[in-house]
């Protein structure tokens, strides 16, 4: 799905010039979900970014799909984000003036699909990530577990064959940070490739593989273990929910939200 070799990539400040990406190079096969981590100004972000097409390399290959990306204009790099690519965020993105079903259903309004059918889309999207009765509500309505599965939702309407997730978990507590990687576990069952980037050893963890950047170089891929540490951190967490009940958190987790197994809509 996803193949580089030896990527480059440098930023110019003033007479200063940051080599930031030293020769890197991936597989990612199709249906795979990985995690990157890597200290901060690693490169990991800026790898992201160019899976993303949000920025360019300044030396390598990239293939998406098997078409090579490089040197796109605006347009035609906005339509293929729009078609193959699918982006989850820590700070979420929702637009503030709009309500879950508008948010969700911004990127078929790019695809000019009429109002009626891209809200019909998102309000099945939003049912099946457990947010059907919260569809007209604004982003500040939403708590930060469910502000996160409305922007799931907007990355999977458009039936994306890969999406790119920015510390999807880093504005969550630790009990709704293990819900969005059950969720982001199943939606990966579905056949999406899912590329997370993170900071967090235990989210990490429950994915397929960990690519380890440092200094613009990839020191090392572990291989992991996803069920067995499942149960683990699962467990750990119980432990320290039990032990501290009464510490607060900067977001609520959605007490009232009761898991459904993703499926993707036909």
């Amino acid at each position: 799905m996803i193949n580089i070799r030896n990527i480059h990539k440098s930023y110019t400040n003033g007479q200063n010039n940051l080599h930031v990406l030293k020769g890197i190079n991936l597989d990612i096969k199709e249906g795979e979900m990985i995690s990157i981590m890597g200290p901060s100004g690693s490169g990991k972000s800026t790898l992201l970014n160019i899976f993303g097409i949000l920025d360019n390399y300044d030396e390598g290959e990239y293939l998406l799909d098997g078409k090579k990306i490089q040197h796109l204009n605006e347009r035609k790099a906005a339509l293929l984000r729009n078609r193959m690519l699918g982006f989850v965020f820590q700070s979420f993105n929702l637009v503030s003036f709009k309500n879950a079903v508008e948010n969700v259903a911004l990127p078929l309004y790019y695809q000019k699909v009429p109002r009626r059918k891209r809200n019909k889309i998102a309000i099945e999207y939003l049912d099946r990530l457990g947010l059907k009765d919260w569809a007209h509500h604004l982003p500040s309505e939403l708590s930060g577990g469910q502000k996160q599965r409305v922007a799931i939702a907007r990355a999977l309407i458009t039936n994306p064959k890969v999406i790119l997730a920015d510390e999807p978990t880093g504005a969550l507590d630790s009990v709704t940070s293990q819900e969005m990687m059950d969720l982001l576990t199943e939606i990966n069952k579905t056949g999406i490739t899912m590329i997370i980037v993170t900071h967090e050893l235990d989210i990490a963890r429950r994915t397929q593989k960990t690519i380890r950047i440092i200094d613009g170089m990839i020191q090392e891929i572990v291989v992991n273990e996803v069920g067995s540490q499942r149960s683990e951190v699962r467990s750990q967490i119980r432990s320290n929910v039990i032990a501290s009940e009464a510490k607060q958190t900067k977001y609520e987790p959605d007490r009232n939200y009761e898991s459904k197994k993703y499926e993707k809509v036909a």
